[in-house]
């Protein structure tokens, strides 16, 4: 609000009013049950304006408690279906891989099947060659005894002289040493034939044990995987039924929010993702920092939830009442300054000046701020114009953009288009009393502050959802 003593009169009148009243929903034995009740009939005719809407309150803290509980179990099953999916795409990958691992094997028991029958093969050829060679030797061996069994007279008779006789022995006793020599290498050929045939026996068995293996863990991958897949399916069922939960409850909350924004004068206030994209909107013209922006407009009204509790009623003393009780209120809008530029917005706009929520008094100077931005009259008429050529209609102080815009306009006239803490906190408080004093009779330092801090957290906030988007 743009009046230094403006400030803390929501505060006062909902405490006031809570004490007053001496009602709670938390008195009642079923909240659920209680707040649709609330929600699916009119007032009742025995409550005031003020105790409905702390009722209405209490039941959107209750829905809307209820829907961040099943925000939380959105994650989780989220998490849970993300952890499945990855389970189950990893357990893929495993039987692919043992499909691999199996199709492999089998190509390797093969070419083993083809080198074990050619090393058979080259054993019985071995074999054949060994027995070929001990006829060979056998026949030598006879041959070397039947010289052996010539007497000299026949030696003599036969042979034409002793060295031929000699040179005959000398040969056959080469000969039987060649074939010998060849019987012993061919056998051990045979004997590393059958020792790679043992070997490659053994190779082949362990390989089709390993097959063996291979298709067991593929059958026991291929089954964990389609009962992970059964666990996906009912996660996601979980999972769709706590969005349509979540999704009724935000229903219940907005319809809950739009009956407070009718009875304080406001026809529609944004969530905090709408409040953002004005703020970013309303960036672009003024340079203002949507978390700075948004930081003001919390303070002041909540974004546009906490606004207008009395009315206008004599426009000579600037008087008014209640507008939940009906109670005489002295200084709701000062005469001199505020009145006049308040009957020419109304008309303007088409509005009930006598029945347009506006902000009491705090215990001391006067009320009469309008809508989200809290703005004062005798300030609107500034800004109105500046709003209208921009947007090109007549500019509503309760209207959400408008007030956006034109408190946004306002700050970056003091200095917050600088983009710094330091002229922010100087354009907050000339926002909120018109000085920058932070002690003295009329110093409010700690709304700068309060401002900045609010402002920090809201930008941990805008840089979260950004970098989920």
């Amino acid at each position: 609000m743009i009046n230094r003593f403006l400030k803390f009169e929501l505060t006062v009148v909902l405490i006031t009013v809570f004490l007053l009243s001496g009602f709670s929903v938390l008195a009642v034995e079923n909240l659920e049950d209680f707040c649709q009740k609330i929600i699916t009939e009119d007032k009742p005719s025995d409550i005031s304006n003020e105790e409905y809407e702390s009722l209405l309150r209490e039941c959107q803290d209750y829905y809307q408690g209820k829907s961040d509980e099943i925000e939380k179990d959105i994650n989780r099953t989220e998490q849970e279906k993300d952890t499945l999916k990855n389970k189950i795409y990893i357990l893929g990958n495993k039987v692919k891989n043992l499909d691999y691992q199996i199709y492999q094997g089998n190509v390797m028991i093969k070419d083993l099947n083809v080198q074990i029958k050619n090393t058979e093969s080259s054993i019985g050829e071995t074999s054949s060659e060994i027995d070929e060679i001990k006829k060979n030797l056998l026949n030598l061996l006879q041959l070397r005894y039947k010289e052996d069994q010539k007497s000299y007279l026949e030696i003599l008779l036969v042979e034409e002289n002793l060295s031929d006789f000699f040179s005959s022995l000398i040969a056959l006793d080469a000969l039987n040493e060649e074939t010998q020599k060849l019987l012993r290498n061919v056998r051990g050929l045979k004997t590393s034939l059958e020792g790679q045939k043992e070997s490659m026996d053994s190779e082949k068995n362990n390989l089709e044990g390993v097959v063996t293996i291979q298709k067991i863990q593929k059958k026991e991958s291929a089954e964990t995987k389609k009962a992970q897949e059964n666990f996906l399916q009912m996660t996601e069922v979980e999972y769709q039924k706590y969005l349509k939960e979540k999704g009724e409850n935000e229903k219940i909350v907005a319809e809950i929010r739009a009956r407070i924004f009718a009875l304080v004068g406001v026809p529609e206030a944004p969530t905090f993702g709408e409040a953002l994209d004005l703020a970013k909107y309303v960036e672009n013209i003024t340079n203002v920092r949507p978390a700075f922006l948004l930081a003001i407009l919390k303070q002041e009204s909540n974004i546009g939830q906490n606004v207008g509790r009395c009315y206008l009623k004599d426009t000579n003393t600037g008087s008014g009442i209640v507008v939940s009780s009906g109670k005489y209120i002295s200084q709701v809008m000062k005469p001199t300054r505020d009145v006049q530029p308040f009957l020419s917005i109304t008309k303007e706009l088409g509005r009930n000046p006598f029945e347009t929520p506006i902000s009491c008094p705090m215990s001391s100077g006067y009320g009469g701020a309008m809508g989200p931005a809290q703005f004062i009259p005798s300030t609107w008429v500034i800004y109105r114009d500046k709003v209208k050529a921009i947007t090109g209609k007549p500019a509503d102080p309760w209207n959400i953009k408008d007030s956006f815009l034109a408190a946004a306009l306002y700050l970056s006239d003091y200095g917050a288009a600088k983009r710094n803490y330091d002229s922010e906190w100087r354009a907050a408080m000339i926002y909120f009393s018109g000085t920058t004093r932070r002690t003295s009779y009329n110093g409010y330092g700690f709304y700068g502050d309060s401002v900045i801090e609010i402002e920090k957290d809201l930008q941990k906030d805008i840089e979260a959802i950004e970098s989920a988007q």
